[in-house]
């Protein structure tokens, strides 16, 4: 993807989340830098096919208290399968979400998914070989 196609994913990912890109370069590494407040900031370096670059996304912070809460969005790169941007930035997202001060998405998810989902009542079975007379 270019360069400038991944600018403007980010810019959007951006509009929906508390997460400002703060820097895009792409002369040395393709590289698109973060920041929200209090102080949590991280980086991704994008693949670049064309020339011999990265093959896989990679998300970094250079600071030490940002860098454990990336370890999830870490394994989730390097799992199977090739990720896009977008993926990859809700998942740093959903990372640092203890940071930002807001709640665990995965309660949030099976909440939302269960409130419109109403439970069929289950088959009243017969037990087999007990009579009801």
């Amino acid at each position: 993807m270019e360069f400038k196609q991944l600018v403007e994913v980010a810019e959007k990912w951006c509009s929906s989340v508390p997460f400002d890109l703060i820097f895009a370069e792409e002369d040395d590494e393709r590289r698109l830098d973060f920041y929200a407040e209090p102080a949590i900031s991280f980086y991704v370096l994008c693949p670049d096919n064309m020339t011999g670059g990265t093959e896989n996304f990679h998300v970094w912070s250079e600071s030490e208290d940002c860098l454990p809460f990336l370890q999830l969005a870490q394994d989730y790169i390097s799992s199977c399968g090739k990720k896009t941007l977008l993926e990859v930035l809700d998942k740093v997202f959903t990372s640092f979400r203890p940071l930002l001060g807001l709640p665990d998405i995965d309660d949030e998810t099976f909440e939302q998914y269960h409130a419109g989902v109403e439970e069929e009542p289950e088959p009243d079975h017969q037990q087999m070989g007990v009579s009801q007379q």
